[in-house]
């Protein structure tokens, strides 16, 4: 850091002034009187520009988020060597502190972070920026996307983040990032957008799919923090650094955390209850803000939706009391309803404006025996997954399901299918719904596929694996 100047300096450059005007009035040998010399011109000191000059688009940017930006602490127990015994025969389980940083997605609590700041700890604490601090829980996580939605319990209202869009991102364009770097909470940097759509393998487990690459500084603390755009939008959330590199940071852009954390939401909540529908996020770019809508993609047969008149192709507007700003919307709306519970939809169909009754309904999603079919054969619990997902890795892709539940003993695990996969296909069939699984495992000729080939979207790519002796 420059050090400041010295203001010794200035009672000094006045001392030496003074002394000068002394010496210009003194008396001079022979007793006569010098002359006075001219007095020095000063200039009138230059005005400082105002205030409106120092708020750049930065500041404002950061004035406009910095509220729904919280630091993260976390506790972990890991077993080591006693601190008081080193030698001790036992490992003595010792308390590892983590840090993180988080964005608040909704008012009543709800927080995005990476899976791996809140992965295996006991207990999470978030410092809001208020500076009160509060426990969280975990309410959902995915390793495969390292994503995690936490919620706390606030008695006020919170301010949310704006949400961007990462579909325009230009390289070169100014990013700014906030975040816990080394716990030095909501710490502000900022860089460039120096590459788009890139791949990052970190070890043999963990890869990412179309990460942002910014040069805006991302320090050990930063991860689940926002990267903003110059007006202050989340385009994305940081997530990693290349180790022993200088301004190399890579964030997941913000249209693919929707996506994942509305499925993530929907894996949750459809067991549980089904709203008969499955939608997406129509995003298009502009130069102030994006033009974002929910689409309704499908209607379940006999579903929900369909009982209510919700069509395809209808925009999603209001469910319940949450404005339907993007797919996360709709699930968290949703999150925690039981069947037999009716929301208000409010829903555009071309022009006109409906507003029609949902009445949550037990999940199903094939023809009766359908789901009893694939837990008995694979040990797989499915829930629908739409285009809109499953199209970012393969554009020739119209949907899957997503493993909900895996029987540790089932064929499936065995095979080395995990939860939170995408079932895109079996043998030579798309994998649409839980009625394309039934068909192929009561194909007459299923002995003659065995060992039964399968593929499945793991960390943004699709992995080909064999499910043996399926019966």
């Amino acid at each position: 850091m420059r050090p400041q100047r010295l203001l010794l300096l200035l009672p000094g450059a006045l001392t030496a002034l003074a002394l000068a005007g002394l010496i210009a009035h003194a008396q001079v040998p022979g007793g006569k009187k010098a002359e006075p010399t001219a007095a020095p011109v000063l200039e009138p000191p230059v005005a400082k520009p105002g205030p409106s000059l120092r708020q750049t688009a930065v500041v404002q940017a950061v004035n406009r988020v910095k509220g729904a930006v919280v630091n993260i602490h976390s506790e972990r127990t890991v077993q080591g060597p006693s601190p008081s015994d080193p030698f001790a025969l036992q490992p003595a389980p010792n308390q590892v502190n983590g840090m993180g940083t988080g964005v608040i997605i909704d008012a009543r609590g709800y927080i995005v972070t990476n899976n791996h700041v809140v992965d295996e700890v006991n207990l999470i604490k978030v410092r809001l920026a208020d500076g009160n601090t509060v426990l969280a829980t975990v309410l959902v996580r995915s390793r495969d996307v390292d994503l995690a939605l936490l919620k706390i319990n606030v008695a006020k209202s919170l301010p949310t983040i704006p949400l961007g869009t990462s579909r325009d991102l230009m390289v070169g364009e100014d990013v700014i990032a906030i975040g816990n770097a080394f716990g030095y909470e909501h710490t502000v940097t900022r860089g460039i957008v120096s590459a788009v759509k890139r791949d990052v393998n970190l070890n043999k487990e963990i890869a990412y799919k179309a990460l942002i690459q910014t040069d805006a500084s991302i320090n050990p603390g930063n991860s689940g923090g926002p990267l903003l755009n110059i007006y202050g939008d989340l385009v994305g959330i940081n997530v990693a650094i290349r180790a022993g590199a200088q301004g190399i940071g890579f964030t997941i852009p913000v249209d693919s955390m929707i996506a994942a954390i509305s499925e993530m939401m929907r894996s949750v909540r459809l067991p549980q209850a089904s709203d008969g529908m499955l939608y997406y996020d129509d995003v298009q770019p502009t130069d102030d803000a994006p033009n974002r809508k929910v689409i309704v993609e499908k209607v379940l047969a006999k579903g929900a939706a369909e009982k209510a008149g919700i069509q395809q192709g209808d925009t999603l507007v209001r469910v319940g009391d949450v404005l339907v700003q993007c797919s996360y919307d709709v699930d968290r709306a949703l999150l925690g309803r039981q069947v037999g519970d009716e929301i208000q939809v409010v829903l555009q169909r071309q022009s006109k404006t409906l507003t029609v009754a949902l009445v949550l309904d037990k999940a199903v999603y094939g023809k009766p025996g359908s789901t009893e079919v694939v837990w008995k054969k694979l040990g797989l619990q499915l829930v629908p997954v739409g285009k809109e997902i499953v199209g970012q890795v393969n554009a020739q892709l119209n949907g899957g399901m997503r493993v909900t539940g895996l029987s540790a003993s089932g064929t499936a695990a065995q095979a080395g299918i995990r939860q939170g996969d995408i079932l895109v296909g079996l043998h030579q069939w798309e994998i649409l719904s839980l009625d394309n699984v039934a068909f192929v495992l009561l194909h007459p000729d299923l002995a003659s596929f065995n060992p039964l080939s399968f593929y499945v979207i793991r960390n943004g790519q699709v992995r080909r694996g064999w499910v043996q002796n399926v019966e």
